[in-house]
């Protein structure tokens, strides 16, 4: 009896014998490995939240800025050429409100895109075009230009190579028509049919060898106009 007692205090003592110390490592290393683990899938959870998040706000971010003309340049020279363009093509209080006019920048952009395909870069010849243009266009005595151009009787393509004459008022033309008339009848004298006189005297160099023609310039009830010509001096000058 003595016996069966020991034995089992024997196998009780067994079961309860502390883990020695390679069992104690091994414990500790599997728990560690599981919170490394643990800790990973945690940071690549906080790192994908963090890349959604920023690819969010920036989805939410503040819009692209859009800007008064089309964004087919970014040449600073062609969009301040697009915008002198465009005031001097703004509506005038005095425009008929019912009236149906293109809008002033889009009509801006296409006569400086027609002006730089033409030149094919910002170079002076290309600046002077654009401000011929746009003095004309600003012409008070003009008004007429900029509104046809607004109506669409002018196309952008067309203003974009006329020249100073072309856009001039109508009054500006009857000067330089009345102009180039008088410079051409000034020079209207033939010297293979003049007659030659000693009774004119040059103002220039007061001499008497001239030569003069008469010409009707006025109506036929006007008197003739009588062109003179020096053959000393060269100098020309008519009377009538």
């Amino acid at each position: 009896m003595t016996l069966i007692k020991s034995w089992k205090k024997l196998l009780s003592d067994k079961d309860s014998k502390p883990e020695t110390d390679a069992q104690k490592a091994g414990n500790n290393g599997a728990d560690t490995q599981k919170n490394n683990s643990t800790n990973e899938s945690k940071t690549k959870s906080n790192s994908n939240t963090n890349s959604g998040n920023s690819s969010k706000s920036g989805s939410n971010g503040p819009p692209f800025r859009q800007t008064s003309f089309p964004a087919d340049t970014t040449n600073s020279v062609r969009l301040k050429c697009r915008e002198l363009l465009a005031n001097a093509l703004k509506y005038e209080d005095s425009y008929d409100s019912d009236e149906t006019l293109f809008d002033p920048e889009d009509i801006a952009c296409k006569i400086e895109d027609q002006i730089f395909k033409e030149f094919k870069d910002t170079n002076p010849k290309y600046k002077t075009r654009i401000r011929s243009r746009v003095a004309n266009l600003n012409d008070k005595k003009n008004p007429d230009l900029k509104l046809n151009v607004l109506r669409g009787s002018i196309k952008p393509e067309k203003i974009a190579v006329m020249t100073a004459e072309e856009m001039a008022s109508n009054d500006m033309k009857e000067l330089r028509q009345k102009f180039t008339k008088e410079a051409i009848n000034d020079h209207q004298m033939v010297m293979t049919t003049g007659t030659k006189t000693d009774l004119l005297k040059c103002p220039a160099c007061k001499k008497s060898n001239c030569t003069y023609n008469q010409v009707q310039t006025r109506s036929a009830d006007e008197p003739m106009t009588t062109f003179c010509f020096c053959n000393e001096c060269g100098k020309r000058w008519k009377f009538c």
